[in-house]
């Protein structure tokens, strides 16, 4: 850790990062590309969620391989932004490639591919931006920067998705976007190139926001031998793997970290999705219910950082995990006619599961906001900060080895129960689907007692 801190532009270049990147998770991977591509493209719902399934958890698996070599070897050699750029080229090329997924397209490779290597240069790209915030302020401001960075992050996420839904998206039927607009640029709503448009549109924002980060923010120096960096950073982690079983709150909270942080991407990419199958919910409806998310995400995110400055990361951690658990289950238990397994009045024609479903995303976005900066806070007190590229690779490494499990296990699920033997409606087959997501959250829980955080050692000394 450092007792330094960075010039005022360099902390707000690396916040606006979480600004930069956020379009990302909420117009492709959450709120407008990926129902439109299980609504749309896909030749059914069902075989959609399966598809998306598949890709994301393809690109997951790709940073689960390689992201604690590459961020051992990055420690070894020093600086972060050369890494982030590399990856962040990758990320911004797939993309702006989304823009050909057009209505029915025969043949999905193409998208399929575009969407892995986006969430394969994304993440990956945040991997060492991570890594660069113990540099920035003492130990005892991380959880209040964290959770300020996701916050930003969230706002990022509103003011893009409001874009998309107000300006550029528009129904087919209608031909006007949310504000009763026509899409601007000509945009073709029987195309659906608004909504396509989302990618194009993620990454140039991302080119343009990522700049102050490049430009402001300190980076750690290079070491004096960049030779044999490779070797060092390989020897290096080999030395951690093998410790690693022993040092019982790091790699409990790794383990922790896979499982709840898995449950929370899969509760992120397929919510959107189910929306649309189960409830049949338009582009505009899951639009709206991703402004409400991205407004509690951006309050959950800065509160949470408060709460983590008083009360410590792992309190933080705990709350968010139970309350997602509950939205989960209110999630799974709600369809057109149910809320909670019960038949609701009015049947298909009521308005409470759509009102449930709103209340539950504006829980998520909150307490999804809050863990998630509080996880960055409770990794940072696990480990030296010469290691701390490393840490997050591993951090990847945890997150990744279950993110394509979760995806994957959500796919085979829908598949399974979408056979003709169990003769069940494709938005029923949906719901059972997603029930690994809350089987992830239970064990993160179950293992979170085992890690330890140095909240209370900051408060002492200061």
């Amino acid at each position: 850790m450092t007792d330094e801190r960075a010039p005022r532009r360099g902390i707000w270049g690396w916040m606006l990062f979480d600004w930069a990147q956020q379009p990302f998770h909420t117009l492709i991977i959450t709120f407008v590309f990926a129902p439109y591509f299980a609504a749309a493209v896909a030749p059914t719902a069902a075989r959609g969620q399966e598809l998306w399934g598949l890709a994301t958890g393809l690109g997951g698996l790709m940073i689960a391989l390689s992201s604690p070599v590459l961020g051992a070897i990055a420690d070894a050699s020093g600086p972060r932004k050369p890494w982030v750029l590399g990856f962040s080229v990758i990320g911004v090329i797939a993309c702006f490639s989304l823009w050909f997924a057009a209505p029915g397209l025969d043949d999905l490779t193409f998208v399929l591919v575009a969407i892995a290597l986006a969430v394969f240069g994304m993440e990956f790209a945040a991997v060492f931006t991570n890594a660069m915030m113990p540099g920035l302020v003492p130990r005892a401001e991380l959880g209040r920067l964290s959770g300020s960075a996701w916050g930003l992050g969230y706002l990022g996420g509103l003011v893009s998705l409001i874009l998309v839904l107000g300006f550029m998206a528009a129904t087919p039927e209608s031909g006007r976007t949310l504000l009763g607009l026509e899409p601007i640029l000509g945009l073709d709503a029987a195309a659906r190139e608004g909504d396509r448009a989302a990618g194009p549109l993620t990454a140039i924002w991302y080119v343009v926001f990522v700049l102050p980060m490049f430009l402001f923010t300190p980076d750690a120096p290079r070491r004096p031998s960049a030779q044999g960096a490779v070797s060092r950073g390989l020897a290096q982690l080999g030395r951690t793997l093998r410790g690693l079983p022993g040092q019982r709150s790091y790699f409990g909270f790794l383990m922790s970290s896979m499982f709840y942080r898995d449950a929370l991407n899969a509760l992120y990419a397929f919510g959107g999705i189910y929306a649309a199958g189960v409830l049949g919910w338009s582009i505009i409806q899951i639009g709206i219910f991703g402004i409400l998310a991205n407004i509690t995400g951006a309050l959950g995110a800065w509160l949470g950082g408060r709460i983590d400055q008083a009360l410590g990361p792992k309190t933080v951690v705990t709350g968010a995990i139970l309350i997602l658990t509950f939205c989960c289950l209110l999630v799974i238990s709600t369809t057109r006619s149910e809320v909670l397994f019960v038949s609701v009045a009015g049947g298909d024609g009521s308005s409470l599961p759509d009102i449930v479903f709103y209340v539950a995303g504006a829980l998520i976005g909150a307490a999804g906001g809050a863990i998630q900066a509080a996880s960055r806070t409770l990794l940072v007190d696990q480990v030296a900060r010469e290691r701390v590229t490393e840490a997050f690779g591993l951090y990847a490494l945890s997150g990744k080895a279950t993110t394509f499990i979760g995806p994957l296990s959500i796919a085979f699920a829908t598949a399974y129960f979408s056979r003709e033997a169990f003769g069940l409606a494709p938005e029923d087959a949906q719901r059972l689907g997603v029930t690994p997501i809350i089987v992830l959250f239970a064990i993160g829980l179950a293992l979170l007692p085992l890690v330890r955080s140095r909240h209370q050692e900051t408060l002492a000394q200061a």
